[in-house]
């Protein structure tokens, strides 16, 4: 006969065991409503932390699955939900159970965020499941893991400390999707729920802008003002790494950056490269300037922009081929928004916001794309299988004869 005081003695360890998660879990989650709401610049305001949701700690959504290291693998874009791309490499195969059947994950590496030592180690698990747009974002949910802790070829996943994209609280964020491989056919009742507080829209930092490096001060004053610069090549392979580098914000008051803006002009006005348009990666500057033709103003002139974001962008498209300074001999047609909303940065440090539909639309999302290290064959990739719903029939657009076309 098994007496109740044993039966107590066995159970109450399990008990301690399952509170001290419990309350790792919490200590964790309130660390995270901390930061946010210590962070004015963040994507969550501090008094809309509270709108933020969990299921409760459940260990049985901690598990531990095998890892199956991918060799070899080629990089690709991960689409993001403002209509850009971010590179990765799929690093590892995650094989493990839960609820009773058998799934797997592909864990990724950024290859940005490899560049820099701090972030070496550190896997990025993006994931879809059934409750998605229920109970939980509807963009998926993201887990962050560390390649330190695979021993005996498994880690473990705790999908307790799941978490929503930034792009679930505001605007103006570059969060990636989740690649379908990284569906779940089940039900994750475990890390961050949906959050139904108010969405915010992104503050810009200003103060988080950088300044020109020793390298790039090195070009911008290897001439005068009024010199061209050289446009980098892809065909050149340290000249495409730099053009498939994303970009930082430059200071506006920077004083190099005026001079680098003529030079930029100058080259692309030049009849042996002239253009619509150019981007400061493509003369070796990974910075966020760009100049535009403006096709839609009178005298169409170019106009320069500082840190230039695309914050919106229309679900109409329009086809139109496209060629590229630094892709030479080569032109596709592309698909791109019909019309967006552009964010920047005037001389003064100032954020301005601007509508821009048409062809100069087209002409700035090649070239804020460049700032991201996105080619325009990039996209041409990207749209490959994807189904468009024509509208020839609804909608008929034409320019004057001799218009000048991309």
């Amino acid at each position: 006969m098994i007496r109740p005081h044993l039966i107590l003695i066995c159970v109450l360890p399990f008990l301690s065991m399952a509170q001290d998660y419990s309350k790792e879990i919490e200590a964790y989650r309130q660390k995270k409503a901390l930061d946010f709401s210590k962070n004015s610049f963040g994507p969550l305001r501090a008094e809309n932390v509270s709108y933020l949701a969990y299921y409760a700690p459940d260990e049985n959504y901690k598990v531990q699955a095998k890892v199956e290291i991918l060799e070899n693998e080629v990089s690709f874009r991960m689409p993001t939900y403002d209509g850009t791309s971010n590179e990765y490499i799929r690093y590892a195969l995650l094989h493990f159970e839960l609820n009773g059947q058998p799934h797997t994950l592909t864990a990724y590496q950024s290859v940005s965020l490899f560049q820099n030592p701090a972030y070496i180690t550190h896997l990025f698990l993006p994931f879809l499941d059934e409750t998605n747009a229920n109970e939980t974002y509807a963009g998926g949910r993201y887990i962050d893991l560390d390649s330190k802790n695979i021993s005996n070829n498994t880690i473990q996943i705790d999908f307790n400390t799941s978490y929503n994209p930034y792009c679930a609280y505001s605007s103006g964020y570059r969060c990636p999707q989740p690649p379908q491989e990284n569906t779940l056919q089940t039900r994750i009742l475990a890390g961050e729920k949906s959050y139904l507080g108010p969405k915010n829209d992104r503050i810009v930092d200003t103060e988080k802008a950088s300044t020109f490096s020793d390298r790039e001060k090195e070009i911008i004053l290897n001439g005068n003002a009024t010199d061209i610069l050289h446009v980098y090549l892809v065909t050149d392979e340290e000249e495409n790494t730099v053009l498939k580098t994303p970009s930082q914000d430059i200071k506006p008051n920077d004083p190099l950056l005026k001079v680098l803006a003529s030079r930029m002009l100058k080259t692309v006005q030049d009849p042996k490269t002239k253009g619509v348009g150019i981007a400061a990666p493509q003369v070796g500057i990974n910075k966020n300037a760009i100049w535009v033709q403006r096709f839609d103003k009178a005298n169409q002139p170019f106009e320069f922009f500082i840190n230039p974001k695309i914050i919106w962008r229309s679900a109409l498209t329009r086809k139109g081929a496209e060629g590229c300074l630094s892709i030479p001999d080569r032109k596709e047609d592309v698909l791109r928004n019909y019309a967006i909303r552009l964010q920047y940065w005037t001389e003064d440090g100032k954020v301005k916001e601007e509508n821009i539909e048409g062809f100069t639309a087209v002409i700035l999302q090649h070239e804020v794309d460049h700032l991201y290290g996105i080619l325009y064959p990039d996209r041409l990739v990207e749209q490959e299988g994807k189904e468009y719903l024509p509208l020839n029939e609804k909608l008929n657009f034409s320019v004057p004869k001799g218009s000048l076309m991309p």
